[in-house]
């Protein structure tokens, strides 16, 4: 089987996937990332990120309703799947793991 990891950015958009519930979407993704992690992406940046989680398995999309305020357009939104959560975790996993066998630099230290 292989192994599935993901990069930093991957993290962040299945983290605010997680957080804005049923307004996890491709631009309201794109401000979270500026508002929550201070990161500046473009659009097709979250799209290409979303697409490529899709594609792992990690998260699922779905249209919601035409609003009228988007010209009549639907937006995709995304869910984290099961897989989506037990990356999420392995990835966090991993980092405690290793930052607990630093002392010099916990958390109490910085």
């Amino acid at each position: 089987m292989e192994k599935k990891h993901i990069g930093e950015l991957e993290e962040l958009v299945l983290l605010l996937i997680v957080m804005l519930k049923e307004d996890a979407y491709g631009l309201s993704i794109r401000k979270s990332l500026q508002e929550q992690a201070n990161r500046t992406v473009t659009i097709g940046a979250v799209h290409g990120t979303l697409n490529r989680l899709e594609s792992k398995g990690f998260v699922e999309s779905n249209l919601g309703g035409a609003t009228e305020s988007r010209g009549g357009r639907r937006k995709r939104l995304f869910t984290l799947t099961a897989s989506g959560k037990k990356v999420l975790q392995k990835s966090r996993d991993v980092k405690v793991n290793l930052w607990s066998q630093i002392p010099e630099l916990s958390i109490n230290k910085i």
